[in-house]
């Protein structure tokens, strides 16, 4: 019943629209025409001024994320972490986009590196189950069945997984 009255409240505005397109100079309708998208403009432009603060804000952000996809069928926010991962093993010397250091990868990885690849506290306590969830988690993005390149990353996280897990054992 709704739908009806809106239909019908358009094509009334819409018959009166029309007559008065039908009536008035051509003159007139050009001054209007000008004036309507000159006020409109300014009225978008203070808008968009407006709500520009709110949509470019990082909660914003944050929230709109998970709903965007990438083609690979991961989120932004996915990638996000990814990129955390990418960052946490090239600021200790194990990742190298140029070259793979032979050198440091060959040294043992610390337990405070390897609870922040798997993006654990290593000021907690944590059961065996939860380092595998988290080791899963982490997985599921860089398992190199879904991209060769990422072997040698998904390296370094089943080391740094065995690593935690001898530790808490």
């Amino acid at each position: 019943m709704n739908i009806f009255f809106a239909i019908l409240i358009i094509f009334i505005i819409l018959y009166i629209l029309l007559n008065w397109f039908a009536k008035t100079s051509t003159k007139k309708i050009s001054k209007f025409v000008r004036t309507f998208i000159i006020i409109s403009s300014i009225l978008l432009a203070v808008i968009m001024a407006y709500a520009g603060r709110y949509i470019f804000s990082l909660p914003f952000m944050l929230a709109i994320l998970p709903l965007i996809k990438t083609k690979a069928g991961i989120s932004l926010f996915q990638l996000f972490r990814l990129w955390g991962l990418l960052r946490v093993l090239k600021n200790s010397g194990r990742f190298n986009f140029n070259q793979f250091n032979q050198n440091v990868s060959s040294q043992a990885m610390s337990i405070d590196e390897s609870y922040r690849i798997l993006n654990l506290d290593p000021k907690k306590k944590y059961t065996k189950d939860e380092v595998l969830q988290s080791y899963k988690k982490i997985m599921k993005k860089i398992h190199p069945d879904r991209s060769p390149e990422l072997n040698n990353i998904a390296t370094l996280v089943n080391e740094a997984k065995e690593n935690v897990i001898k530790y808490i054992s």
